[in-house]
Parts: C-alpha cells; structure tokens; sequence
C-alpha cells in the first residue's frame, strides 16, 4: 500500500502519479532495505501548498510501503485522522524559519509531546544552532532540505527505528569545535548551559560525580543537581544513558579524547 493523499483527503490516481516527470526511477530505494512498518502513515505538514505536495510525490515514489499524507496543519490532519492508518512518523517542513522563533518551537513540542510518532523536521539551513534547540524540542531527526530524497528517506527510516538523524556536516562541525578546546565554540552550548555542558563531557568520560566535582571546583551535590537537569534534556532515566545519548550527538575521535585528558 502507498497511497499519496493532499489535503482534499482525496487519494492521487496511479496514472498521475506515475507520469510525474521529475521521477527518476533509477533512485529508488529498494525495499527491503528498509523495516518500515506496513499500513502506517507518513505526515508531512507543511503551511505552503506547493512544497508539500511536491514532497509527498517524491517520497511516494520511492515505494515505502505507507500511505504519505500531506497537509498544511496539524489541525487539518486531526480533524480527518480517523480516516487513515496509524502514523510511523511526522516530518514537519518549517522551510526558512527559525526553530528558536517561539510558534516553531512550541509546535516542535507539542507534537513530541502529543504523538507517539518520531517528529523529524525539514528546514533551509543546516546551521548547528537550529539542530541543537529542534533536539530539544523533542524533535528526533534534523534534515536540511539540501539533502537528497534518498537521504531524507533514510532519515525519516532511521528516526522510524529509534534513532535520531542529523547532518554529517554538522556533526563534523561538532567535532572539530569539541577537538579545539574552545568552550565558546563547543556545541553543547546550544542545548545546554555553559557548566551543563562541562558536565555533560565528564559524564561520557564515565567520570564520577566526585571526580566531576573536584574538577570543575563544584559541590557533590551541585554536580547531582546539573545531572538531574541534564537528564530531563535528554529525557534520560539514568547518567548511563546521558552518556550514551550524548555520545551518538557528539562523537568524539579518540585522538580528540585523549588529548583532552593530559
């Protein structure tokens, strides 16, 4: 089943579908690389007409097995939700918006908070700013509409099976910052504040909360409280996990480890 639905709730006919020009079937993902989940739904919503049935057509296209619906608000698709499967996940197209911009943000968030399904967010720019406070708003996936379909489809498989999608490009930049020593440039920043993120890179050394302490000249119980607010960034029940989270956000080469620790 891979229907294509607008926000007329009518399906798209076959013959149109597959006569769209700008479809290259070479590209096409095969399907059983992918575990997607049959007899789900892909949302997309997107305020502009144009752009999201335009993506919906090639993501469709590339046979995931899921009705791909596309609509321009979350309240459009609510009012006819009975009508289609359960969603697999929702890629909200902010376009050249900020996510710091405080509709944008509280949306991100009351998605998250509302849906069971990943929220993945499709914007103009890759900036690490964006990435980090989209995170934080509970989003689990980051693409920049620079990527490729074939990419964003395997964002949108990845955040599917758990994972969290964000730009190679960005992930450099985040290694390079962490390497240099630079807390100004380091990209924690974005997520948490400034001693936060000193704890957060002794908590993926797998330092102890004494050695933490003793270190960044704080109390026992200072570093138990930055913990504590750390892991309810993350939505973490436990250190373990911060550092496991933290470590697939923000690899770190073990020259870049090592180097830190003399």
């Amino acid at each position: 089943m891979n229907s294509l639905t607008m926000t007329n709730g009518k399906p798209v006919q076959n013959s149109l579908f597959h006569a769209a020009p700008t479809i290259d079937p070479s590209h096409t993902l095969d399907d059983t690389d992918h575990a997607l989940p049959r007899g789900r739904s892909l949302l997309i919503i997107d305020d502009r007409a144009l752009d999201r049935q335009c993506l919906a057509y090639c993501i469709s296209a590339h046979k995931m097995d899921m009705d791909v619906l596309a609509f321009g608000s979350i309240n459009e698709w609510e009012r006819k939700r009975h009508d289609y499967p359960p969603l697999a996940a929702i890629l909200l197209n902010v376009g050249g918006k900020k996510i710091a911009e405080p509709a944008v943000a509280e949306e991100i968030r009351r998605l998250s908070s509302a849906l069971e399904a990943p929220i993945i967010v499709l914007a103009d720019t890759d900036e690490l700013s964006q990435i980090m406070k989209a995170l934080e708003c509970g989003a689990k996936g980051y693409i920049p509409s620079s990527v490729s379909i074939d990419v964003c489809i395997e964002a949108i498989a990845l955040s599917m099976a758990g994972g969290i999608f964000v730009p190679a490009s960005s992930v450099l930049a985040m290694r390079q910052a962490i390497e240099s020593g630079n807390p100004a440039a380091r990209p924690l920043a974005g997520m948490f504040t400034e001693r936060q993120a000193e704890v957060v890179e002794a908590l993926r050394r797998g330092k102890a909360n004494k050695i933490i302490a003793y270190e960044l000249n704080l109390r026992e119980s200072t570093v138990k409280v930055h913990i504590r607010n750390i892991m309810k960034k993350v939505k973490a029940t436990n250190r373990t996990e911060v550092a496991y989270k933290i470590k697939d956000l923000f690899p770190l080469s073990v020259e870049g480890m090592n180097a830190s620790e003399h």
